[in-house]
């Protein structure tokens, strides 16, 4: 009994880790990413603004940052996390990685919603005067929402995995839970539960934000 309620309270206190990494990157992610998308589209050939130098600059630096592994740039990262958090073991250490390693994916996420709304859209805003501001505000951003959102569910989810990843360098959460006793000590149990908890949040994020996204999508009736 008394390793059960060992067990639930390190699983609880991970569970918690968890979703605080996952939701505050998840926020700094976007609010870096966002305008990085904003930018790629709107300086690309067929944009609003065009600008290849800018465009390509841009480009290839969210290229490079995307193409790195999670694990090889989160050691890589030590140092500036250090610097930034004051340390590099735990949860809050643990977000400036992942918003370095997943604005540049947010980044691209939101310029591909934002490229798929209907080019007349825009035209049309273009032909009444409307500035470039006015254009991504209030034309790109809102006929691109439910893309945006769904976006959105990916990321998180995407962003959780990484979370996982961490905790080969002591990042805490589930994922240090399930390297340091389902790894090191062969603790299938623990091992089981805690991938089955990281599956349990997954799809929670993942069902609701689709359904988000769903509901905000105009061009489905109720």
């Amino acid at each position: 009994m008394e390793l059960n309620e060992v067990l639930l309270g390190l699983l609880g206190k991970g569970t918690l880790e968890t979703l605080y990494m996952t939701l505050v990157s998840t926020v700094f992610a976007y609010l870096i990413g966002i305008p990085i998308g904003i930018v790629l589209c709107i300086t690309d050939v067929n944009g609003i603004c065009p600008n290849r130098p800018v465009n390509k600059v841009l480009g290839v630096l969210v290229n490079i940052l995307r193409s790195v592994p999670f694990l090889i740039l989160l050691v890589f990262l030590l140092p500036f996390t250090r610097v930034v958090a004051g340390t590099t073991i735990g949860a809050t250490a643990t977000i400036v990685p992942l918003v370095v390693a997943s604005a540049p994916f947010v980044g691209r996420m939101v310029e591909s919603s934002l490229k798929e709304v209907d080019p007349g859209v825009v035209q049309a805003a273009e032909s009444m005067g409307s500035s470039p501001t006015q254009i991504i505000f209030k034309v790109l951003l809102p006929e691109a929402r439910p893309s945006l959102l769904v976006g959105g569910a990916i990321a998180i989810t995407t962003i959780l995995s990484y979370s996982a990843l961490a905790g080969f360098t002591g990042g805490g959460g589930l994922g240090s839970i399930a390297v340091n006793y389902g790894y090191y000590k062969y603790d299938t149990r623990t091992m089981t539960i805690t991938v089955a908890l990281l599956v349990v949040i997954v799809q929670i994020f993942q069902e609701v934000g689709m359904a988000i996204a769903t509901k905000s999508d105009r061009r489905v009736k109720n």
